[in-house]
């Protein structure tokens, strides 16, 4: 009986141990986190992205722990100069362009004093672009999710909350297009955007996360200063992979005490 219990306690803290890494070190604090969001609202029955949807309670728990814990909020831009950035820098980042950044992030956002970067996405509307990656995901989810108007995201912007950034016309798969269907998604589309809001746009998303080293080259023709990936971590150097920046995935799905310790070494697990 007794070595039974004690062999279901070890398997319960290997289960932990893996899936929560709470006994990797810190990275250095000295290093910007990023954090990656697509909607804040609650979770569907049964939906396939719910990991992209952050409750509106569970989102004021993150911004209120970082507020609360002497997180400095930046902007994309401002990890240009990361020599000028406090220790304990947090860049918050929402992809795609809901209506939910907008209705539910955007209060939240102004009281707690913090700042965010949208990478939005021209063509929006009436889009499922999930297939675009796997044909098996047209399910109609993200097509039937509310995105921004143009209304709100002037809205955003004049606020001083939020920072513009290019996420492609169509959220395209770059790997699928030739260079100048890549120069219309990266390049066209960011002067489209600034002429539309009258803001200049430094940074940029890969859609997907899918990218090669002809696409970076690409953003930085295109003018962009910096790039984020979905590639989960903390960029060690901000300068030298200013193109390709790490960012931790926030879930939808995951307590507060995850999101603390991703915040921690930028991973969930070991592993990821």
């Amino acid at each position: 009986m007794v070595w039974g219990l004690l062999a279901l306690v070890v398997v319960i803290v290997l289960v932990l141990s893996s899936r929560y890494a709470w006994w990797r070190p810190a990275t250095d604090y000295k290093h910007p986190r990023v954090l990656m969001y697509h909607m804040v609202r609650d979770h569907l029955p049964d939906a396939r992205f719910n990991k992209l949807r952050v409750p509106v309670a569970e989102f004021e728990k993150h911004v209120r722990w970082l507020k609360e814990n002497g997180w400095y909020f930046a902007t994309i831009s401002e990890l240009e100069n990361p020599e000028t950035l406090p220790a304990k820098t947090v860049a918050i980042t929402f992809d795609d362009g809901f209506e939910d950044n907008f209705t539910n992030a955007h209060p939240i956002l102004e009281k707690y004093d913090a700042k965010a970067t949208l990478y939005l996405v021209i063509d929006r509307h009436d889009r499922d672009w999930s297939t675009s990656k796997k044909a098996h995901h047209d399910s109609g989810e993200l097509k039937a999710e509310p995105k921004l108007s143009d209304e709100q995201v002037r809205s955003m912007l004049e606020s001083g909350v939020w920072e513009l950034g290019g996420h492609t016309r169509t959220h395209a798969n770059l790997a699928k297009l030739d260079d100048a269907a890549k120069n219309s998604e990266i390049g066209e589309a960011r002067s489209e955007l600034q002429a539309q809001f009258g803001v200049e746009l430094r940074s940029f998303a890969y859609p997907f996360g899918i990218y090669d080293r002809s696409d970076v080259e690409a953003v930085e023709r295109a003018g962009f200063t910096t790039a984020v990936t979905t590639e989960a971590g903390i960029s060690g150097d901000v300068n030298a992979e200013r193109l390709e920046l790490q960012r931790i995935k926030v879930s939808g799905k995951e307590s507060l005490y995850a999101f603390c310790l991703r915040l921690k070494g930028g991973k969930r697990g070991w592993r990821k």
